[in-house]
């Protein structure tokens, strides 16, 4: 098993549409890219913390490519918007990738410059730094789109990144009985 950390939003969003992914075991909703030790949803969403609400995605890379799992990240967020996401807004909803390892790192940074030579996007700002430290965020947070499936919140904007996953990566996509 191997590991990815993605800020693209609201983690509640980016959780519900890798766990999607054949191939991802877990997706953990969680703080990371700030200076305040093992910080709380009220202190990161204050914008003091320098955290990003970020997902840790375990994954099986005989089943998913760590390649893979940057094109699904970059195609559910706007990698082009800084801090910010859809209708939130704040430094901990910024596009951000967090390596666990300089292979990751490299291949992230390269995804990423091949995208804006490929014209798909135009000013990328996506952070693309090594991990420091995960935090997982409080329970309540974790599989909040299945916990929850008729929020409001969860209806506008996690649906229909689950549903973008399930049309445009279906030969990856877990079987949807």
């Amino acid at each position: 098993m191997e590991r990815a950390t993605f800020g693209g939003g609201c983690f509640w969003c980016i959780e519900a549409a890798f766990e999607e992914l054949e191939g991802v075991e877990s997706v953990t909703s969680g703080y990371a890219g700030g200076h305040t030790e093992d910080p709380g949803y009220r202190e990161v969403c204050s914008g003091q913390t320098g955290h990003a609400e970020v997902v840790q995605i375990e994954y099986d890379p005989d089943q998913i490519a760590y390649e893979d799992l940057l094109e699904v990240f970059f195609t559910i967020h706007d990698p082009t918007t800084k801090d910010r996401q859809g209708p939130d807004v704040g430094s901990q909803y910024r596009s951000a990738i967090y390596s666990h390892s300089d292979a990751q790192l490299e291949t992230a940074e390269a995804f990423a410059a091949e995208l804006e030579q490929e014209g798909v996007y135009d000013g990328i700002v996506t952070e693309i730094e090594p991990l420091d430290t995960f935090y997982e965020a409080e329970e309540y947070h974790q599989n909040y789109f299945e916990k929850n499936p008729n929020d409001a919140y969860c209806r506008m904007h996690a649906a229909p990144k689950v549903e973008k996953v399930r049309e445009k990566f279906a030969e990856n996509a877990v079987a949807n009985d």
